[in-house]
């Protein structure tokens, strides 16, 4: 992987399983976005259902990524409970919860 910044050397085993997961939902997010892209593109029924399908199964890979961040990464847990399933504004989430 040359997607560190630091030598890999002095990372843990822990920081690289991090990388892998945070570079995983990048491709996943990315793949999304694509989908998207080609769904509002195509112009026949049966290739949009298609695509959705596939988009949809990149965002179920991007909210298993999270949800591994969550368990494994410190931060992540404090800040989706912050905010996500919340019905406030989401600029104001920080500010109901302190």
């Amino acid at each position: 992987m040359d997607n560190y910044h630091e030598s890999s050397n002095e990372l843990s085993k822990e920081t690289k399983d991090f990388v892998r997961a945070l570079n995983s939902m990048k491709e996943e997010v990315e793949a999304i976005d694509w989908y998207q892209q080609r769904i509002d593109g195509a112009s026949d029924q049966q290739l949009k259902k298609i695509l959705k399908h596939n988009r949809d199964e990149e965002i179920e890979h991007t909210c298993m990524l999270l949800e591994w961040l969550r368990r494994n990464m410190d931060g992540w847990d404090e800040q989706l409970k912050i905010y996500l399933n919340t019905t406030v504004d989401i600029t104001k989430a920080e500010e109901k919860n302190k």
